[in-house]
């Protein structure tokens, strides 16, 4: 099988784009034999537009990628002729998603999804806040070292949230504003320690911001490889709108053999 593919560098978030259509039922085998032995963390399905977006892009899991998202923004993008506004359509979320781009620079920002619930909880004694994005949930964990231990305890938490396609824990260090994100997408069978999360990102905001006043709450969150801007807007105590921002930088395509 030759695949034509495009690498992205959505802070650290390294995401692959196959660029020619692989049947659905095809997809999780064709990412994890591109992402083994690589540095690839994801990988996304260019795939025609059904919502009247300006291109469309499935995740390997059918999970919601805000890096992702902001990755393909930036792609589309340059392909209508370097326009700072683009309309995309992406997996796990059902309607189209603007996508602010500066190419000159190299940073987009993507609109994200508002939290269907948000709870707080505790996993081994720790105190922990619960943040469902529709498809995707994290559990934000403050001060508590990053393990595949403690992920497994929080695991069962996510069981009965309905619709899930990924979840994961962000573990916050909350002196340094720094994030660790372990994200699980099941369909895909990964378990990644990201190098950057969009949505993780967005959680910690929500989660930092539930006592926050009215108006705009924003962070940048440092990540293992990379950092990424948070803002949720709040009013009347609760979350109306939420973006994420930060550098992406995208490579030339490439052709590959499987």
């Amino acid at each position: 099988m030759t695949l034509h593919v495009l690498r992205a560098d959505p802070a650290g978030n390294i995401t692959l784009f196959v660029l020619d259509p692989v049947p659905v039922g095809d997809r999780a085998g064709v990412a994890s034999r591109l992402m083994e032995g690589s540095d690839v963390e994801q990988v996304g399905f260019v795939c025609p537009p059904v919502m009247g977006g300006a291109g469309r892009m499935e995740m390997a899991g059918g999970e919601f990628c805000g890096n992702a998202t902001r990755a393909f923004g930036m792609l589309m993008a340059r392909r209508l002729g370097g326009v700072s506004q683009v309309l995309v359509e992406v997996s796990g979320c059902h309607r189209p998603v603007t996508v602010d781009v500066d190419l000159a620079a190299g940073t987009a920002r993507a609109q994200m999804p508002l939290p269907r619930g948000v709870g707080r909880t505790e996993v081994d004694g720790c105190p922990a806040t619960m943040v469902d994005l529709v498809g995707i949930a994290h559990l934000v964990v403050e001060d508590v070292p990053p393990s595949l231990e403690f992920f497994q305890k929080a695991e069962p938490l996510f069981w009965d949230i309905p619709d899930l396609d990924a979840y994961g824990v962000i573990f916050l260090d909350s002196a340094k504003g720094a994030i660790t994100p372990l994200v699980k997408v099941p369909a895909a069978d990964s378990l990644v320690w990201e190098g950057s999360c969009g949505s993780g990102s967005l959680a910690a905001a929500v989660a930092q911001s539930q006592n926050a006043p009215d108006g705009p709450f924003v962070r940048t969150y440092i990540q293992p490889a990379g950092a990424v801007e948070a803002a949720v807007l709040r009013r009347d105590g609760e979350e109306v709108s939420a973006w994420i921002g930060g550098p992406v930088r995208l490579d030339a395509s490439a052709t590959v053999q499987l």
